[in-house]
């Protein structure tokens, strides 16, 4: 289970992409947005759909499907943006995450979550911290922390910065 050990009662909030169930530790969600318009940056890797305004800061968004290899996020009435703490670096980072629909607020016992299945040594997992059972249905909890390598999201917040110094200077 990553190198966390769940060992206490947890609160997750639980975000489909495609057909799937995925969670994200509460605590490192801000809040969901309902999809907004995304100013397109040129030249970042091709997982960023772009940048979005909140409340005078630029949030950078990445697009969690097509980072799954999964083709990218249709846009629907349902989708949105999880808006979340990234820690990279030592450093806390905001970043937005685009999902087909957010769907609950829910809690799991250390017995109802299992370690990450092995699927062989060429799949990178090491972004799931494990899998939760709630009734019938699995829940693929996320390290969101794990998710983009150094270098992915150097690439990303490097583009925020950018175009948040860009705006300060259009004033």
């Amino acid at each position: 289970m990553g190198t966390e050990v769940l060992n206490k009662l947890a609160t997750y909030l639980t975000f489909n992409i495609m057909q799937e169930v995925y969670a994200l530790d509460v605590l490192k969600v801000k809040e969901v947005l309902e999809l907004t318009k995304i100013t397109k940056v040129p030249k970042t890797p091709r997982f960023m759909r772009g940048v979005i305004n909140l409340r005078g800061s630029v949030v950078p968004v990445v697009d969690l499907k097509y980072k799954f290899g999964m083709g990218d996020t249709e846009e629907t009435i349902h989708t949105c943006i999880i808006v979340m703490e990234v820690a990279i670096d030592n450093e806390v980072k905001v970043i937005g995450a685009m999902a087909d629909a957010v769907k609950e607020v829910i809690n799991l016992e250390p017995d109802q979550i299992e370690p990450s299945p092995y699927l062989g040594t060429k799949v990178d997992i090491e972004f799931i911290q494990g899998v939760g059972k709630v009734g019938e249905e699995f829940v693929i909890i996320l390290d969101i922390d794990k998710i983009f390598s150094d270098e992915e999201f150097e690439a990303v917040s490097s583009t925020a910065v950018s175009v948040g110094e860009d705006k300060q200077k259009e004033k």
